[in-house]
């Protein structure tokens, strides 16, 4: 089991990215939350089996068809236990 803290850059707001996110995560059966940050990125926890968690962060680089992503930062922190799904957070 992994977690990483995950901030995505490029056209990611306002394109359906978060959804994508939410919609792939599920598909891994990776935990954690996604959300929008004041500066234009996108901000995600990712937890699950290590190959899981690869297999999702090469899904979130390519984005979905109207996002275009730019850069991505991974980096692992601490695990939450019984964290049970993955969640947009508003």
């Amino acid at each position: 089991m992994s977690r990483y803290f995950i901030e995505v850059f490029g056209r990611v707001q306002g394109v359906g990215f978060r959804y994508f996110v939410e919609y792939t995560a599920r598909a891994f059966h990776i935990t954690g939350w996604v959300k929008n940050s004041e500066g234009g990125s996108v901000l995600i926890e990712a937890q699950g089996m290590n190959d899981n968690v690869t297999l999702f962060i090469n899904e979130v680089k390519k984005g979905n068809r109207f996002a275009k992503v730019e850069d991505i930062t991974c980096r692992e922190i601490e695990l939450i236990s019984k964290e049970k799904n993955f969640r947009v957070i508003y």
